[in-house]
């Protein structure tokens, strides 16, 4: 099982390769002409990116590495997946059903530490990151090809930051309509799951997404607070986030231990999502007088949501984590 690296510590991402087709020319003999991959732009483009950087971006993008899990999903929804990815096996197991790999990218080391020659290897276009690197990281990416660094996560607009990452994305590779086409879909998503949620009379339920992990024999809890992805994405349906602490400024991440669930009131859903067998609530903490005696738990408000939806990812993501949540909090018919 991989493991979960926390995503303070950004890492790189990028598009995969899609070959051009060869159009033969009717009625003539003429050689057969080359075109552009499917959402591949036919000029080239300079971008600012989230570091002010101005990136010079070649035509007919194809061939393009991701370094980051949510920079995989943007470029698929693009049209343009990746020809390498970092941590392949991660990313199958953290984001496969919300967002499932397309294609056969080469493996390229570590999200946290990408593999240099791999990359290299791969000859790309394009190098897609998140921002968080050091300059020297980043200059050792650029004498392969050029790096556009995406925001990745800002808890002052969590959703205008994952559509601007995926605007980006799209105009990096040409996949504009691809990616407008794909936010109206989430958004109409969103709209129908508001009007279930409503129907259900499940609208103002307080929900608190959180992770828990085992550190040092100590269960560490933490919570995603308000300008975190995920409770915008639910308040956005009708539900509201009932985690009353704080995060940091860019993920919206807090961090507490089990006394500081105490601080839920009552009435508030926990929700979490793991991977495998892995599973601190119903492990660890079920034998955790504090944590059993929260009128949450005693009155069975705690739910995991089904494996394999990354939830700092992007619009198919999010459509697959609304999807679960609404499904997981529905009175049985």
């Amino acid at each position: 099982m991989s493991q979960r690296i926390l995503p303070a510590r950004p890492v790189l991402a990028g598009v995969a390769v899609l070959t051009a087709l060869a159009l033969a020319a009717c009625g003539t003999t003429e050689a057969p002409a080359e075109s552009a991959a499917p959402g591949a732009s036919s000029e080239a483009v300079t971008l600012t990116d989230a570091r002010g950087v101005e990136v010079e971006i070649p035509a007919e993008v194809e061939d393009v590495v991701a370094l980051e899990w949510a920079a995989v999903e943007h470029l698929q929804v693009a049209g343009v997946p990746p020809v390498g990815v970092a941590d392949v096996a991660g990313y199958t197991d953290w984001s496969g059903t919300g967002a499932p790999l397309e294609g056969e990218p080469t493996d390229v080391g570590t999200r946290i530490e990408p593999s240099i020659d791999a990359i290299a290897g791969l000859a790309p276009d394009l190098i897609v990151t998140v921002l968080g690197a050091d300059d020297a990281a980043y200059a050792d990416l650029e004498a392969i090809a050029p790096v556009l660094v995406l925001q990745g996560a800002d808890a002052a607009d969590p959703i205008g930051t994952m559509y601007a990452d995926l605007r980006l994305v799209g105009e990096a590779v040409g996949g504009q309509d691809a990616v407008e086409t794909a936010i109206t879909e989430y958004e109409a998503r969103v709209e129908e799951l508001r009007a279930t949620v409503e129907e259900a009379g499940l609208t103002g339920t307080p929900l608190a997404h959180m992770d828990g992990y085992e550190n040092g024999g100590q269960v560490e809890i933490r919570p995603y607070a308000d300008g975190a992805l995920l409770p915008a994405a639910f308040e956005s349906i009708g539900f509201v986030n009932g985690w009353p602490g704080e995060g940091d400024a860019q993920y919206g991440l807090g961090v507490t231990d089990v006394e500081g669930l105490t601080a839920l009131e009552e009435g508030t859903h926990i929700v979490y999502m793991t991977v495998g067998e892995r599973d601190v609530f119903t492990d660890q903490l079920a034998s955790n007088a504090i944590y059993t005696d929260l009128p949450t738990v005693q009155a069975g408000n705690v739910h995991r949501l089904p494996d394999g939806i990354w939830l700092f990812g992007g619009v198919k993501s999010m459509t697959a984590y609304l999807d679960a949540l609404v499904a997981a909090l529905s009175p049985a018919p």
